[in-house]
């Protein structure tokens, strides 16, 4: 699989100066984690999980996961759990590419049972994502997940989601922090990446962001974020990909506030598409990508498919970009300094700027390099109209 790899080879030559490079669901763990772009949850009730799961893929989707928590109600475990093994058996006999495929539990005791219940068909997964994940809670589901792993003979990755209110209340957060630090460095070769639920956390004061607002406009959630970064995302080897929140809106609402896209990037025929995103709301959700990835944070939470797109279109590393990483990482520059940027409107500092280089050229790897003359507004009406949207 490869990011816009659902657009004609000749768009996609229109469009980036290197295009994306092909991975799959055994490429490194480096690279799969910051190949999971927009990751879709989708209920594990839907009785056209399968259909779905193709569609999604064919429309650019990379990475999906499919939800035994939250999403359903109580009631539905049972069988959402037999509807997930019979499309997955389903799937895996089709012998179709598919996405990265998740599985979100409830208890550690789903992981061995799912596993053995789907047999070969396990093949089609590449992990579990556990929810409310702390020290105390996150053993037993670690614990599960290496037992099942070394039954199945299969790689299984860990996606631990931190959403708990001991994260979020202040007297606790340094001490919760510490011990998922050090739960997650322990299996650090399962843990693919950490998920941050914010929704969670705004609920615990009974808030909800409307859709002119960002996460980080609430501040509470913002020092959460802040904070899992500073100890669990540091570029010194020690930390881990953090993905960004989920984006809960995608009908029209009321606004309340003035849009948030600056007219300038768009022209001619793009001021359509500045206006269709406006009409969504998906100018806000453009803005927190932005914001996401100035924090520290790759990747994000989706629950609709209208999100997967302005998620990977933003993910394009520019030209600009590329050409500074490439000159700050040269091995002419091993001994540090400072030089002019090739587009002469910047410095790049080689050591202070590397650890920014190294993570820049992986995003490049797996998502491309824009040309020099394509901006996000290329990106996202070639991908909008590769997804049908």
């Amino acid at each position: 699989m490869r990011h816009f790899g659902h657009l004609p080879p000749g768009v996609r030559e229109g469009l980036f100066y290197r295009e994306p490079a092909e991975f799959s669901a055994d490429s490194p763990a480096r690279t799969l984690a910051v190949a999971l772009g927009a990751t879709l949850y989708s209920p594990a009730t839907r009785p056209g999980l399968g259909d779905d799961v193709l569609k999604q893929s064919a429309r650019g989707v990379v990475s999906m996961v499919l939800c035994l928590e939250d999403s359903i109600d109580d009631a539905e475990v049972a069988g959402a759990e037999e509807n997930l093994v019979r499309h997955l058996t389903d799937l895996d006999r089709g012998g179709r590419d598919l996405p990265l495929l998740f599985v979100r539990v409830r208890e550690p005791e789903q992981i061995p049972d799912l596993v053995s219940r789907l047999g070969p068909a396990v093949r089609r997964l590449s992990g579990f994502v556990l929810p409310k994940f702390t020290e105390e809670r996150g053993v037993p589901f670690l614990e599960a997940l290496t037992a099942a792993e070394a039954a199945c003979g299969r790689r299984l990755f860990a996606m631990p989601v931190l959403e708990s209110p001991e994260l979020l209340h202040l007297e606790s957060r340094t001490e919760t922090l510490d011990g998922i630090r050090r739960t997650v460095d322990k299996y650090r070769d399962r843990v693919l990446a950490l998920r941050l639920g914010v929704t969670d956390f705004c609920s615990a004061y009974g808030l909800r962001r409307p859709p002119d607002m960002t996460a980080y406009d609430v501040q509470i959630v913002a020092s959460v974020i802040g904070d899992v970064v500073n100890t669990l995302g540091r570029a010194d080897g020690t930390g881990f990909t953090v993905t960004g929140p989920v984006w809960e809106y995608f009908r029209l609402q009321e606004r309340m506030f003035k849009p948030q896209l600056r007219r300038s990037p768009f022209t001619g025929r793009a001021e359509e598409l500045r206006t269709a995103l406006i009409e969504h709301d998906l100018d806000g959700l453009l803005r927190e990508i932005e914001l996401d990835r100035v924090n520290g944070l790759q990747g994000k939470t989706c629950i609709h498919p209208s999100h997967v797109t302005p998620v990977h279109a933003l993910s394009v590393v520019s030209h600009e970009e590329f050409t500074d990483a490439a000159d700050i990482l040269s091995p002419e520059r091993c001994g540090g300094g400072v030089l002019r940027s090739a587009y002469t409107n910047k410095m790049n500092e080689v050591k202070p700027h590397r650890a920014w280089a190294e993570r820049t050229l992986l995003r490049a790897e797996v998502f491309g390099v824009a040309r020099e003359d394509v901006g996000f507004v290329e990106l996202l009406a070639a991908g909008l109209k590769g997804s049908g949207g």
